[in-house]
């Protein structure tokens, strides 16, 4: 690791930055967290400090990313299903919003335990609330009392908040985008005992080897995790239109 004072020159800064490193540098991609936080297997991936931060490696996020989209292009391809998982508050909003633009499932509310290894029970869980929601639409709420009907539209409400985002998961899908890892290791524990593969953005507090497409970047700002969101939208799509 090159390790540099403030007033030296990153590494990033004195070669020349292809258009992809460019966008990404202005989307924040390259800050890392506080030199105390480093993870150690994430030294290879980081060319400089400025102002306490580790600065991430740009090459290497571009060269990282680019698998990782190739990855989830063949998994969709090959009619896969990618489940996008962001359960910090500020980036609820943005996951569930992409993930409804490329036809997705999302989890952006705490991680149900048993998502995918309790797939089973999880299920019956959606159908009911497929079910209930149906009906609603169709007026059957309207046979019951008005209390009834309070507790009735409690539970649908319930259940959009928390399994809304899986209405068209109808099998463990074939892989996850994970925004924060540590925030979402729940959902990386389950993808890792059932198999499923893990795209990740692996901030400089992680540990990189663990996931199977690990995306060097910056995992808290909007700005940075909207970026790498809308490559995989992108491609998703794309995918979706070549089948």
């Amino acid at each position: 690791m090159i390790q540099k004072n403030d007033t030296t020159k990153d590494k990033e800064e004195e070669r020349v930055l292809s258009q992809t490193e460019k966008s990404m540098m202005e989307a924040g991609v390259h800050l890392g967290h506080q030199t105390s936080k480093l993870h150690p297997r994430m030294n290879k991936f980081v060319v400089g400090i400025r102002n306490t931060v580790h600065i991430i490696d740009l090459e290497a996020t571009q060269a990282r990313l680019e698998a990782a989209l190739a990855f989830i292009s063949q998994t969709v391809k090959n009619r896969g299903v990618v489940l996008l998982v962001g359960t910090k508050l500020p980036f609820q909003k943005m996951v569930q919003e992409i993930s409804q633009a490329c036809s997705m499932p999302y989890v952006v509310e705490r991680w149900l335990g048993g998502t995918f290894t309790n797939f089973n029970v999880i299920k019956k869980r959606i159908d009911y609330f497929k079910e209930l929601k149906k009906q609603k639409e169709s007026g059957a709420f309207e046979k019951y009392t008005k209390k009834e009907q309070a507790v009735k539209g409690k539970e649908l409400a319930d259940l959009e908040r928390k399994i809304g985002g899986l209405v068209t998961l109808e099998k463990i899908p074939e892989a996850v985008f994970i925004c924060d890892l540590i925030k979402d290791k729940a959902c990386f524990r389950e993808s890792r005992i059932k198999g499923v593969r893990v795209v990740a953005l692996v901030d400089t507090n992680v540990d990189p080897l663990i996931v199977d497409y690990p995306i060097p970047a910056n995992d808290d700002a909007i700005s940075s995790v909207k970026y790498m969101l809308e490559k995989v939208r992108d491609t998703i799509i794309e995918a979706k239109s070549s089948n």
